[in-house]
C-alpha cells in the first residue's frame, strides 16, 4: 500500500468513510430533527423582524395590462380594497403605511381594473374614434330633408367639420336611408372601419305610416335579428348607444294609442332589446306640422350632452333617462323579465278549466292530474295542486294583455294615404284598388290628340280606363308620379276584396269621370257616346297590379265584357308573374341596365331586387311564343341615359321580348322628385331619345337580334322598336286585332296554347311609323292655351 498524493493511504480513508456511515445512520433522526428545528426559528425571526408590506395582486399571465397599469417594482405598491359592509361600487385606495379600515370584518382585495359605467369602452392603449349614424325612412320626401339638416347641426355641435377636428373624437356624422342599405351590414353586427379604430353610435329619425313601407320592412328585420337562434340575442351591444325621434301626424292620428309615431316606438323597442339595453336617449317625438321642429332641437340638446359625455369618458353613465330598460318604466302591458324562475301556486279550478280530454299535459302537469285522479267523489276535498314551476320564461316578456292578430287593409277611408290620393284625382275601390282618368282620355275626348297606345296598337284613348287591383307598390322610383303617397311593400298583407267587388267598382268610378266631362268646352258628343262604353284596361296606374292574389280572376271578368288588357309590372315578383294567365299584352318595367342603376331609380325594398328582376327576364323569355312581351325603358337623363345602350342590348337578348318602348320621363314637378335628385334637367329632349334609340338598334344588330324601330308617338316621347316577327311584307304590323283575341280566348281558354302571332292586326299606319311623328290625324293640336298649332 502506498500513500496517494494527500499523503493518506487508501485504506486508512474507507475506514473513515465507514465510521461517518455508521455514525450518520445511528443518529439520523436527531440531526434532521434539530435542522428543521432550527430553521423554523430562523423563519419566525425573519417573519417578526420584517417591515408590515401590503399585499400586492399581479395580474395574471394570460390577462393584457395597460401601459398605465403595468407594476414598476422601485414604486410601494398601490392595495385596492372593496370593504364588504360598503356599498357596491364604492372604493378606497392607499399606499403600503396607510391605516386599516376602523370597521372589522374580512376584506377583498380587487387587484382588477375597476368597471367604468354601462356602454364604455374599454381602454386600449389609444382614444378611439366615435362615428354617429343617422338612419331615416321616407315616403313624401320630407323626411330626408329633415335628416340632413339634423345631422349637419349635430355635427356643428360636436364640432367636427367635413375633414374632421384634430383634437375631437366624432367623425362626420353620416346620413343613411333605410331603403337604401342592407340591413344585415348595420344590424346583424355594428359596421367595422378597416382604416382607423372607431365606434359607431345609432340615431335614428322615423315618421310613422298607417300604410306598408320601408318601415314595415325594417321592423321585420329587427324582430327576425331578435329571435333567430343562430344569432346572440343582443348582437348590437358593441355600439357606443342609440336613440330614436319618431315624426307623426296628430291630424291623421288624434291620439299615441291610436298610432302617433308608433313605428319610432316600436324601432326603439327592437334596439333595447338588440343593443343590449344602450338607450342613450329618450325617445323624442314630434308633429312636423306644429311643434316637431321644437321637439327635435330638445331632443338634439339632450342627445348633445350625452355624446360630449360619451367623448370625456367613453361611457354612457349612469341615471341617463329612459336608459335602463328596453320599454320605459311606465310601461305596465309588457314587463321584460327579471330573468328569476317563476313559482306560482295554480288552484285546481284554474288548472282543469278549458283542457279538453284529448288535450296533451305538459310534465309537470302530471303530478297534478295524477292528484285529481285520486279524489273519490265530488264532495271529498281535493288536494291543492302542486307548485307549478315555469323554466321556460326565462327572456320572455310577460304580457298580461293578450291580442290576436288582425288583418288591416291597405288604405282606410280615414286614413291621410286616402285624402291625399283622392285629392289627386283618384277614386278608390274597396280598401286596396283605385281608377283615375287619364289625361289623354281628356286629350281625345276634346279630338286633341290620342297617346302612344293608339298610334302603336290600335287603341282609343277616350275609350281606355286606367285602374289598378293593387295600389301598393314594391318600388319607390325617382320618377314615380304618385307623390310618394301610394302605400308600398314586399308582402301582401291586408284584406283581400274579391275580383267582382273591384271590377264593378272600378267600371263604376270611371264612368262617373267621363260623365263629369259633359260640360267641358270641345268636348266631341261622339267621342262622349264611345266613351261611355269601355274597350281597354290599362293595369299601370300605380301600385303593382300582378301583386293582387286574383289578378288571373280580375282579367277574366274584363275579358268576359270584351275588354282588353294592358297590364305593367315592375319585374320584382316573379312567382305571381309565372302564375299569370293570358293578357292582351304584358309590360316589364326595365328602367336600368345594371344593379345600382336600378337601385338608383327604382329604389327598390326588395333586398334581392336584382336576383328578382333576371328571374323575370327569364319567364319572359319562355312566354315570348305565348304572349305578346313588352320591355317598356324609361329614360331618365343623368341616371340611364349615358353609355348603357350597351347594358340594356344585354337585357333585350336575355329576355326577347316582343316590343321595346323607349319613353322619356315625364317630370311631375313635385318636392318629391326633387328631393329624390330628379329636375327638368332630367328630363330628355325628344332628339335625346331617338338618338338612344338608334344606338339602341345599332346594339341589338350587333349581337344578331333582328329588330327594327316600328312606330314613334312624338308628342309623348315615346318610340317602339319591334322584333321583325311582326314585319310582314316588309310593312310593320304593330297593331292589334281584339276581335281575333277574345275568340282565341273562348277557344282556348284563359290559359291556352296560342302565340302573338295569331291576334297580329293590320299594318302600322303610315303617319305613326318612324320618322313621321305619330300624331292622330283625326285630331287638331293646339298649344297651352287652347289655339291650333298649324302643322309643318
Amino acid at each position: 500500500m502506498f500513500p496517494d498524493s494527500r499523503g493518506v493511504s487508501p485504506s486508512i480513508m474507507a475506514e473513515i468513510t465507514h465510521y461517518v456511515l455508521e455514525l450518520w445512520h445511528e443518529h439520523r433522526i436527531p440531526i434532521i430533527m434539530s435542522t428543521l428545528f432550527v430553521l423554523s426559528l430562523l423563519r419566525i425571526y425573519l417573519h417578526s423582524t420584517q417591515s408590515k408590506q401590503g399585499l400586492q395582486a399581479f395580474p395574471k399571465a394570460y390577462e393584457k395590462v395597460a401601459p398605465s397599469e403595468k407594476i414598476n417594482v422601485d414604486e410601494k405598491p398601490k392595495l385596492v380594497v372593496v370593504k364588504e359592509d360598503d356599498s357596491e361600487g364604492s372604493e378606497s385606495t392607499g399606499t403600503t403605511n396607510e391605516k386599516r379600515a376602523t370597521k372589522q370584518g374580512p376584506r377583498r382585495i380587487k387587484g382588477d381594473v375597476s368597471k367604468k359605467g354601462r356602454g364604455s369602452v374599454e381602454a386600449e392603449g389609444e382614444a378611439r374614434n366615435i362615428q354617429v349614424l343617422v338612419f331615416f325612412s321616407s315616403l313624401t320626401a320630407n323626411t330626408p330633408k329633415i335628416a340632413q339638416a339634423f345631422t349637419q347641426e349635430l355635427a356643428s355641435t360636436l364640432g367636427c367639420s367635413a375633414e374632421g377636428k384634430p383634437d375631437s373624437k366624432f367623425l362626420p356624422p353620416q346620413v343613411l336611408d333605410l331603403a337604401e342599405i342592407d340591413f344585415d351590414e348595420y344590424f346583424i353586427t355594428p359596421p367595422k372601419s378597416e382604416s382607423e379604430r372607431t365606434d359607431v353610435f345609432y340615431l335614428f329619425v322615423i315618421p310613422s305610416y298607417n300604410i306598408d313601407c320601408i318601415n314595415d320592412t325594417f321592423l321585420e328585420h329587427l324582430q327576425e335579428t331578435h329571435h333567430d337562434f343562430r344569432i346572440d340575442t343582443s348582437p348590437l351591444a358593441p355600439i357606443l348607444g342609440y336613440s330614436v325621434f319618431g315624426l307623426g301626424d296628430r291630424e291623421g292620428w288624434p291620439t299615441e294609442e291610436e298610432g302617433f309615431c308608433f313605428q319610432a316606438k316600436e324601432v326603439d323597442r327592437w334596439m333595447a332589446k338588440l343593443s343590449g339595453r344602450k338607450r342613450a336617449y329618450p325617445l323624442g317625438m314630434g308633429d312636423w306640422k306644429r311643434d316637431g321642429k321644437e321637439r327635435l332641437l330638445e331632443w338634439r340638446t339632450g342627445l348633445t350632452d350625452v355624446l360630449k359625455q360619451l367623448e370625456q369618458t367613453g361611457a354612457l353613465g349612469e341615471g341617463v333617462p329612459g336608459s335602463g330598460d328596453p320599454l320605459e318604466s311606465d310601461d305596465e302591458e309588457e314587463a321584460e323579465d327579471d330573468g328569476e324562475v317563476v313559482v306560482e301556486e295554480v288552484s285546481v279550478s284554474k288548472a282543469t278549466k278549458g283542457r279538453s280530454s284529448g288535450s296533451l299535459e305538459d310534465v309537470e302537469d302530471i303530478g297534478r292530474i295524477m292528484e285529481l285522479s285520486r279524489a273519490d267523489g265530488p264532495d271529498q276535498k281535493k288536494p291543492a295542486a302542486p307548485l307549478a314551476i315555469d323554466f321556460t320564461t326565462e327572456g320572455k316578456p310577460v304580457s298580461k294583455k293578450v291580442t290576436s292578430a288582425t288583418v288591416k287593409e291597405m288604405v282606410p277611408k280615414s286614413s291621410p294615404t286616402y285624402a291625399a290620393l283622392t285629392k289627386q284625382g283618384y277614386s278608390i275601390v274597396g280598401s286596396h284598388s283605385g281608377v283615375k282618368i287619364c289625361r289623354w282620355t281628356k286629350s281625345a275626348l276634346r279630338g286633341r290628340g290620342s297617346c302612344y297606345k293608339f298610334s302603336f296598337y290600335g287603341i282609343n284613348s277616350h275609350q281606355c280606363m286606367e285602374s289598378t287591383p293593387s295600389l301598393s307598390c314594391s318600388n319607390k322610383c325617382v320618377f314615380c308620379w304618385r307623390h310618394g303617397t301610394n302605400p308600398v311593400g314586399t308582402t301582401w298583407r291586408w284584406v283581400v276584396d274579391p275580383p267582382q267587388l273591384i271590377f264593378d267598382g272600378v267600371k263604376e268610378n270611371h264612368y262617373k269621370k267621363i260623365k263629369m266631362m259633359r260640360g267641358v268646352p270641345g268636348v266631341r258628343a261622339e267621342r262622349f257616346a264611345e266613351a261611355m262604353r269601355v274597350r281597354h284596361c290599362a293595369l299601370s296606374l300605380v301600385g303593382e297590379p300582378i301583386f293582387y292574389p286574383h289578378i288571373n280572376e280580375f282579367l277574366a271578368m274584363l275579358h268576359a265584357e270584351r275588354i282588353s288588357s294592358f297590364l305593367v309590372c315592375n319585374a320584382q315578383h316573379p312567382d305571381q308573374l309565372a302564375a299569370l294567365q293570358h293578357v292582351t299584352q304584358l309590360y316589364v318595367s326595365i328602367d336600368a341596365s345594371n344593379r345600382e342603376s336600378l337601385r338608383r331609380i327604382d329604389r327598390p325594398l326588395h333586398r334581392d331586387f336584382w336576383e328578382r328582376f333576371q328571374r323575370c327576364l327569364d319567364i319572359l323569355r319562355e312566354r315570348r311564343f305565348r304572349q305578346r312581351t313588352v320591355f317598356r325603358l324609361t329614360l331618365v337623363k343623368g341616371f340611364n341615359i349615358e353609355d348603357e345602350a350597351e347594358g340594356y342590348a344585354d337585357l333585350v337578348e336575355k329576355g326577347l321580348p316582343c316590343f321595346v318602348e323607349v319613353k322619356g320621363v315625364t317630370y311631375c314637378g313635385t318636392s318629391t322628385s326633387s328631393n329624390a335628385g330628379l329636375t327638368m334637367a332630367n328630363v330628355p329632349f325628344y332628339q335625346e331619345v331617338c338618338d338612344f334609340v338608334v344606338a339602341l338598334e345599332r346594339a341589338l344588330r350587333k349581337r344578331g337580334l333582328e329588330y327594327g324601330i316600328a312606330a314613334e308617338h312624338a308628342h309623348s316621347c315615346c318610340i317602339l322598336l319591334a322584333s321583325e316577327r311582326f314585319l310582314v311584307d316588309g310593312k310593320w304590323h304593330t297593331l292589334i286585332d281584339y276581335d281575333r283575341f277574345f275568340e282565341l280566348l273562348e277557344e282556348k281558354g284563359l290559359d291556352g296554347d296560342f302565340s302573338p302571332e295569331d291576334y297580329m292586326g293590320a299594318a302600322t299606319p303610315e303617319w305613326a311609323t318612324w320618322g313621321n311623328g305619330g300624331f292622330d290625324p283625326r285630331d287638331q293640336r293646339v298649344d297651352r292655351k287652347g289655339r291650333p298649332i298649324e302643322a309643318t
